[in-house]
């Protein structure tokens, strides 16, 4: 029989005999017990019973069926006073952020509405509210600044062109389950982008707020154009733009300990809270309207549609699609990233399932939705789905009544926000997204990881100094880059026995047995065509100085993937050792990187053995009594 196939066997069925006695005696005769089998793969005796994979079905891509049938009266309630709640502070977020955008305010409005239904229909997040974001709505801002000219009737059916391609790469990206490319953006990079636009939101409202005519994509841009037109300050917006942007700071800091020290109860305490965005709103509208402040310079909103979200169409020219296309993937993905984290932290806390590949499903409709209905591209907003959780949202149902809320505001009450001015919207923007600003992943990944650092500050600084849509690209390049850069370096660890036990840990860590004719090596990653080269290279430095060497044992613990490039280095490496008359042996080989080595000739090929365990190959190639190595230094 071929040893090697015999030994793959062997592996294959290495059994423990564990017998199945059902309480009986020691004594019991076993003549009808059978041992079970811990590595029958070929047999299944290990999967016998277990379900088959589950397949997809319409509940998989309709969750609504799924909760839908399980929906009562509680749960109506509690939905709907966590939609009242949330309605409230969605107006003036939807009318800030549309301004945000460079959109007409009703625009907000159109996009909180149609989303947040398809969304309660295709989405699996219970506490999830989807509408107009700040850094989406600034990328939104940024990109189409850069094609059609701000406030014409081609950057409204740019931005709903921008919103339709952005929902097709998300619903195709949901469809083909590549949710995991979102995963190439590191948390950090994704913290250092928020923060950098953060600060370019914040200081791109400071216009709004002094009633100055500055403009400027850059943090540079911006400053210089405010301390050029600052002799043109409006006295009138200035004060109310810093008396909004004040009290609302204390609402988030201050109001909540001053009601506590009056008495209030909790509950009263957390609507006050949540209403005073809209108590500024009537405030300011009233105050602009009564004093004629219109008439002094105060930019105000303005007359509003009092209509439900009308129908659009999307631009299809070929032309203005290839200009979004870039721009529509960084919205999807950033939008994914920010949405998804937020869904299972959500979801973790009631012990719920978050689908990422359904979430971009969801959200790939919802986007679709807004460039039907007059909107722009939306996501989950974190301080919008934390308020409905906290509210008592029980399912999606809650963003559905929502909408409805929404659409009762946009066909009774945009006749009230006429007078609105457009500092008060600017100092509700400001509030919201300095709470975004984060300076603390510098110091945090800076004690951490130098490299995760850099690519932080860099992607801060592209921002700020280049635009959002240079530094969210080097955001992901450097995300991508630095996995790169670890994959193709990674650790791999010399290894002896721990004396008295058959682990083997890292020879300048422990203090371990070893034997100095045999060579263990741990690698601690999967093995691909990036770090092929550098493990061939560690090997043959680490034999060629010793001449006492006879075998190298590869501990394949940590290895989950060997692709062809890997396979042939080891073949190379299996070469070159024989040739210095030194056998190459493999130990702990997982299960489906044995079933695509077991049909390729490397292992016909292998000069040395496939051991179960590493302690197996050790005593197998013992050699002469082993000598004891202390710790040194760390690696």
């Amino acid at each position: 029989m071929d040893p090697v196939a015999d030994r793959i066997t062997q592996l294959r069925h290495n059994c423990l005999p564990i017998y199945l006695t059902d309480g009986l005696s020691a004594d019991t005769p076993r003549a009808n017990t059978a041992p079970l089998c811990l590595h029958d793969h070929r047999e299944g005796h290990f999967n016998k019973g277990l379900p088959p994979p589950m397949q997809p079905t319409l509940k998989t891509y309709l969750p609504i069926l799924s909760w839908g049938r399980s929906y009562n009266r509680t749960a109506l309630s509690n939905d709907l006073m966590a939609a009242l709640i949330v309605t409230i502070m969605l107006i003036p977020q939807s009318l800030a952020y549309a301004l945000l955008a460079g959109l007409p305010a009703e625009a907000g409005l159109y996009a909180s509405i149609v989303p947040i239904m398809l969304y309660a229909v295709f989405g699996t997040s219970r506490a999830l509210a989807v509408g107009p974001v700040a850094v989406v709505s600034l990328m939104t801002a940024a990109a189409l600044s850069n094609i059609v000219e701000q406030g014409s009737m081609g950057y409204g059916i740019a931005a709903l062109s921008l919103a339709g391609l952005s929902g097709v790469i998300l619903l195709a990206m949901g469809l083909f389950r590549l949710g995991f490319i979102a995963n190439f953006l590191s948390h950090p990079v994704i913290a250092g982008f928020i923060t950098a636009s953060g600060l370019l939101i914040a200081a791109g409202q400071i216009k709004h707020i002094l009633g100055i005519p500055a403009q400027g994509h850059t943090l540079l841009e911006i400053l210089a154009s405010l301390i050029q037109h600052l002799p043109q300050i409006n006295i009138s917006t200035a004060v109310i733009g810093v008396l909004a942007t004040a009290f609302l700071f204390w609402v988030r800091k201050g109001m909540k300990p001053a009601l506590t020290r009056l008495g209030v109860k909790g509950g009263l305490i957390g609507i006050a809270v949540k209403a005073a965005p809209v108590a500024v709103i009537i405030a300011t509208t009233s105050a602009v309207w009564g004093l004629g402040l219109a008439d002094q310079g105060v930019r105000i909103v303005g007359a509003v549609p009092q209509a439900l979200p009308p129908l659009t169409l999307p631009s299809f020219s070929p032309a203005l699609l290839q200009q979004l296309l870039l721009p529509a993937f960084l919205i999807s993905i950033i939008g994914f990233v920010e949405s998804i984290s937020v869904a299972q932290t959500l979801a973790a806390k009631k012990r719920q399932r978050i689908d990422p590949d359904q979430e971009l499903i969801g959200l790939g409709a919802a986007n679709i939705g807004a460039s039907l209905t007059g909107g722009f591209p939306v996501t989950g907003g974190f301080s919008r789905s934390v308020v409905n959780f906290d509210a008592g949202a029980e399912t999606p149902a809650a963003g559905a009544f929502t909408a409805i809320g929404l659409a009762i505001a946009a066909l009774a009450l945009t006749p009230l926000i006429y007078f609105l001015p457009n500092a008060t919207l600017a100092a509700t923007i400001i509030v919201a997204v300095l709470s975004l600003v984060d300076f603390s992943i510098l110091r945090k990944s800076w004690r951490y990881s130098k490299a995760d650092f850099a690519a932080v500050l860099v992607t801060i600084v592209l921002t700020l100094t280049m635009g959002v849509e240079a530094g969210v690209s080097a955001g992901v390049g450097l995300s991508i880059l630095l996995h790169l850069y670890r994959s193709s370096r990674p650790h791999i660890a010399e290894v002896g026995q721990i004396p008295g036990t058959e682990h083997f840990r890292n020879i300048l860590r422990h203090k371990v047995l070893t034997d100095p004719a045999v060579v263990s090596l741990r690698v601690d990653e999967s093995l691909y065509f990036a770090n092929a080269r550098f493990l061939e290279e560690k090997i043959h430095n680490r034999v060629a100085g010793d001449p006492r060497i006879r075998h190298v044992i590869l501990q394949c613990t940590a290895i989950n993937e060997i692709d062809f490039s890997a396979l042939e280095s080891l073949e190379r490496i299996n070469e070159r050792l024989a040739e210095m008359d030194v056998k190459l042996h493999l130990s702990e080989v997982k299960g489906p990187v044995m079933d695509r080595l077991e049909n390729q000739h490397f292992l016909h090929q292998l000069t040395g053995q496939i051991f179960l365990s590493q302690f197996e190959a050790a005593q197998t190639l013992k050699s002469q009594p082993i000598g004891e190595v202390r710790n040194q230094q760390p690696d």
